[in-house]
């Protein structure tokens, strides 16, 4: 199995993930977020216009993830946020909402609004190996 198709197994096996943003003071800030995934690597989330997260991401799109830790295997992730608009938005939406049907009743919440990131780093780490299982996907 190719490395991509690896860590999109792992990535779709969760449904929360740790974001970090970094503030206009340039101090990093963190949230446990639900997550959704598209195939080509792409974590959809949703946030408040009022929340740390998207003050953060209007002046900084560059954030990271930590995905998993079950088993001894996590994903670190590196990526460019989106805001979503429109008819793009709907489509990321339902990926999102098929990952997390609960959610589904924050989308017509005023104030919401949806982020997509693109990869632009990775690394997977599978501890349960002898030598451990690690390699990186740069985009």
């Amino acid at each position: 199995m190719n490395q991509k198709k690896i860590v999109a197994n792992f990535i779709n096996k969760h449904k929360l993930a740790v974001l970090s943003t970094v503030g206009t003071d340039e101090k990093p800030e963190s949230a446990v977020l639900e997550f959704g995934d598209t195939t080509n690597l792409e974590l959809i989330f949703d946030t408040y216009i009022v929340s740390r997260k998207y003050d953060n991401l209007q002046t900084n799109k560059h954030v990271a993830f930590v995905i998993g830790w079950d088993e001894n295997i996590t994903v670190q992730y590196e990526g460019i946020a989106e805001e979503l608009k429109g008819d793009e938005s709907q489509k990321y939406q339902e990926v999102y909402w098929i990952k997390n049907p609960a959610a589904k009743r924050w989308g017509t919440k005023e104030g919401i609004t949806y982020f997509k990131v693109t990869p632009t780093w990775i690394r997977y780490s599978d501890l349960n190996k002898n030598p451990w299982g690690v390699f990186e996907i740069k985009f």
